[in-house]
């Protein structure tokens, strides 16, 4: 069990790990550690997470509500968004909130991390869905994520970031690692060729090893198939209209085109 004063410098420790491996920019990103039934501690606003030191970190309650901060420091505008996964997640522990490269860019793209591409982005996350925007520092944020709490532990956040939680700080963080590894991998894979995906039997495996390992933690399992693929086909739906509003345009402006010239 670590004292108060060991997480808050466990919580900084993550903080400039965030940083440094350019998950945030300047004052952007939050952390969070329920360390009781009644209090959190949480990163100052306005403070960038690189350079934060035990004694700028806040303690609220579950209501956030400040029940201590050192001088001019306040709680992150964005704890509403920890609290919810508190409340609504008895066995987490621990928020983080960054704004991972690539994860971000597929959240800001609209597209969701659906495919299964390598044994242990299965494994540790399964896929991870993305919540709808909502206004930060507002319960747009917390309302949008917690449709997803109760079954997932890493979600992208639409237009703005990531969000992963866990039974500690370090397992939350390392989702965060996962989740942008995850990204990345999808991504480069994408501009060479088409990626290889799992097929249902090799997902079963993986999913089969992961219970056997109990991991801690919520994992969407078989609902990836069920539920996120459709988003894939939606976005696929979107693109098609694109194509068909494009050639529409193309044959429309080729008629004129025509036309002048007769």
């Amino acid at each position: 069990m670590f004292s108060e004063y060991e997480v808050k410098k466990q919580i900084c420790e993550i903080g400039k790990r965030i940083y440094m491996k350019g998950f945030v920019a300047a004052n952007d990103g939050n952390i969070s550690v329920k360390i009781n039934d009644k209090e959190v501690l949480c990163t100052p606003t306005g403070i960038s997470k690189g350079y934060m030191t035990p004694d700028m970190i806040c303690k609220v309650d579950l209501d956030g509500k400040i029940i201590s901060s050192n001088g001019n420091y306040k709680p992150s505008s964005e704890i509403k968004m920890h609290l919810r996964v508190y409340k609504e997640r008895s066995d987490v522990k621990s928020v983080v909130h960054a704004h991972p490269p690539y994860g971000t860019s597929f959240a800001i793209a609209g597209i969701p991390l659906t495919k299964a591409i390598m044994p242990e982005a299965v494994i540790a996350l399964g896929c991870v869905p993305i919540a709808e925007y909502g206004t930060p520092s507002t319960d747009e944020i917390p309302d949008a994520v917690s449709k997803y709490l109760s079954n997932y532990d890493a979600v992208l956040l639409e237009n703005h970031g990531a969000l992963t939680y866990g039974p500690d700080l370090m397992s939350a963080y390392f989702k965060m690692e996962s989740l942008e590894f995850y990204a990345k991998l999808t991504y480069l894979s994408s501009q060479i060729g088409e990626p290889q995906i799992l097929d249902k039997n090799q997902i079963e495996k993986l999913l089969d090893i992961r219970k056997n390992m109990n991991v801690i933690g919520k994992h969407p399992g078989h609902r990836c198939s069920d539920e996120l693929c459709s988003l894939d086909k939606s976005n696929n739906k979107k693109d098609l209209i694109k194509e068909n509003e494009i050639e529409t345009m193309v044959r429309e402006i080729t008629k004129r085109v025509l036309g002048e010239l007769k």
